[in-house]
């Protein structure tokens, strides 16, 4: 089967998902999705730290434990569509690509919320570890990459100039039409970049 990987550029609640694979060395888009990772699409669910940070400290843990746990199975059931209809259309889905933010270690759950900056990096952070769990779960090898070091390191990897890149990944989103944003692309690149460092390594 030919393979395939996963990308994902996440925000609070949600994350753009794009399935990629290589043929004959090209990269082809082979689906593409904005995936709520919370049942409840509203602030009060999106922004798990910073809802926390107006309750009872004894009811904070638990409500972002519950958050968490949702967005896990939220981003299994996905994956598992995915999955299922890719491998249904002959490729083996192996790989993933997730961009990260700064990767700063968070402490505890106290001084996290009485940091503002700490609430907002908490707060994507719950759920690109949900995206992580997930992937886990189906055996997919995750690539994980700062984001702002996703440039760069593409450019290197795959031999193509920046601005070589981001007209390639243009292009690519063409037959889905929109939303084919900045998250698209750098899901689609975070994807591209996991199959071909599994190429080289």
């Amino acid at each position: 089967m030919k393979q395939a990987a996963l990308g994902f550029r996440v925000h609070s609640g949600w994350t753009a998902l794009v399935a990629l694979a290589l043929e004959e060395g090209e990269p082809r888009v082979l689906a593409r999705q904005r995936l709520h990772l919370v049942e409840t699409f509203t602030y009060q669910f999106r922004q798990p730290y910073h809802t926390a940070e107006k309750m009872p400290f004894e009811k904070a843990g638990p409500f972002v434990a519950t958050m968490a746990a949702e967005a896990k199975r939220l981003a299994e059931a996905a994956i598992r569509v995915v999955h299922s209809d890719l491998h249904k259309q002959g490729y083996e889905l192996g790989r993933a690509g997730l961009l990260l933010a700064s990767g700063r270690t968070l402490p505890a759950l106290e001084k996290i919320l009485a940091s503002h900056a700490l609430i907002h990096t908490a707060d994507g952070e719950l759920f690109r570890e949900a995206l992580l769990s997930a992937s886990k779960q189906f055996e997919l090898a995750v690539f994980t990459i700062k984001e702002r070091d996703l440039v760069a390191a593409a450019s290197q990897t795959l031999r193509l100039k920046p601005d070589v890149l981001t007209r390639r990944l243009t292009a690519l989103g063409k037959p889905f039409g929109a939303p084919w944003s900045q998250d698209e692309k750098s899901a689609t690149l975070a994807s591209w970049l996991a199959l071909s460092r599994r190429k080289h390594s």
